[in-house]
């Protein structure tokens, strides 16, 4: 089988984790992601414990199925090779702010006029129309700026927190994947490319505020913001006389199935707190602060039974080590074992997804920093003296250039070229 974006070609000017994240997606359905890095390569390459260098856990598991093609962008040769990969593409994907895009002479305008039929997908900061156009925008940033290390705390009072987890470059990402996909439709339909501009902020706001818009919905104001459940003090990991677990009491069903199986049927049809979502949601507070200390009282082993019986849904809290050894994730192939070219024998995570005809998975390795420069520099017309000459004055990197490739952990960090 052949995945579903088969025949389709991406040229990835991107680095960090937001649109690599994508354009791995992309990959593992099929396309042909020829990944665009500067010399010094993608910063990921560099963080976490690795066999090799520039070849970390977060670049591995977010840069499969791609080539990787090292290009300076700035030297004449290099931006003649990116015309060439333009020239043929589907879709080009990128997370600089526009501006660096101009300055690299990859402006839409530009862009449009070498293939018209291009999709040309910008996932950065900001739109570009506000204040805020000019600014640099990393995960933490928008996270704050969209309220989330505020409302973490905002019932307990606690120091504001980010998430731990790049919760903000992995929802932008996704939602990239439907939008692109979406143009790749039109395309196929009608020939027309057209320029997709994905900011950060605008969609983690909507994703936000989805929640927690409120009383703010309705204009003039008809109430406070925020959705009380989510911001109870005690929506968390209850724990319990030997543990924690995860409990999601939640519809009337569940209510009264929990009631039932403690033998306190009556208290639902007695306790008006109880009545309907919209009364629970009002006395969550006190709802929840009392859930908590009956939890105390039994062993998690002994809740997730009676959960269970009562269809309630409840699991268990699962550390990062646990859940490498989850029955579930086990029994359904979520990790397999590949064999890396050079990074040996790797744990890797499978497509969450079942598809009954087309199914996605990887279909490259992680590669190695400029580890396809050579193959894509002759697929577009460079000779193997051009490719030397590029090598030499340091517009590519490729695969048997071990000294320039030793160097490929230094990258900065930042988001231009």
């Amino acid at each position: 089988m052949t995945g579903p974006l088969n025949g389709v070609k991406i040229v990835d000017i991107s680095n960090m984790l937001m649109a690599p994240y994508t354009t791995q997606i992309l990959g593992d359905m099929g396309a042909d992601v020829i990944k665009i890095e500067p010399p010094e390569g993608d910063a990921v390459r560099g963080i976490g414990p690795m066999r090799n260098p520039g070849m970390g856990p977060i670049f591995l598991n977010t840069n499969r199925s791609k080539r990787s093609i090292v290009l300076d962008l700035k030297s004449a040769s290099g931006g003649e090779a990116i015309r060439r990969l333009i020239r043929d593409a589907d879709v080009l994907v990128y997370n600089r702010r526009p501006a660096v895009m101009d300055r690299l002479g990859l402006s839409y305008e530009t862009v449009s006029t070498l293939n018209p039929r291009i999709i040309y997908a910008g996932i950065y900061g900001f739109g570009q129309d506000g204040p805020y156009a000019h600014k640099p925008a990393f995960d933490d940033l928008i996270q704050g700026l969209v309220g989330m290390p505020a409302l973490s705390h905002v019932k307990d009072g606690g120091r504001p927190s980010y998430m731990p987890s790049a919760v903000i470059d992995r929802a932008v990402g996704l939602w990239a994947v439907g939008q692109i996909n979406g143009a790749l439709l039109h395309q196929a339909r009608t020939g027309e490319g057209q320029r997709i501009d994905m900011p950060m902020y605008e969609m983690m706001a909507s994703f936000v505020l989805g929640d927690h818009m409120g009383g703010a919905t309705y204009d003039p104001p008809s109430g406070p913001m925020g959705y009380p459940r989510l911001l109870a003090q005690d929506r968390r990991p209850f724990p319990t006389a030997d543990g924690f677990i995860g409990v999601m009491i939640y519809t009337d069903r569940h209510w009264k199935s929990f009631f039932a199986a403690m033998g306190t049927p009556e208290v639902f049809d007695t306790d008006p707190r109880y009545a309907n979502m919209t009364t629970r949601t009002e006395n969550i507070q006190s709802i929840y602060a009392e859930l908590a200390e009956l939890l105390l009282t039994r062993t998690s082993a002994a809740w997730l039974d009676l959960f269970d019986s009562a269809d309630v849904p409840a699991m268990q809290m699962n550390t990062l080590d646990e859940m490498m050894v989850d029955p579930h994730l086990a029994e359904t192939g979520f990790f397999t074992t590949v064999e890396h070219p050079t990074e040996g024998t790797l744990k890797q995570m499978a497509v969450p997804a079942t598809w009954s005809r087309t199914q996605p998975g990887a279909t490259r390795h992680a590669p190695k920093l400029g580890e396809h420069s050579d193959e894509i520099l002759k697929e577009l017309g460079f000779s193997d003296a051009d490719i030397a000459e590029m090598v030499e004055n340091g517009t590519t990197i490729v695969p048997d250039d071990d000294a320039r490739l030793n160097k490929q952990g230094r990258a900065s960090g930042g988001e231009e070229t």
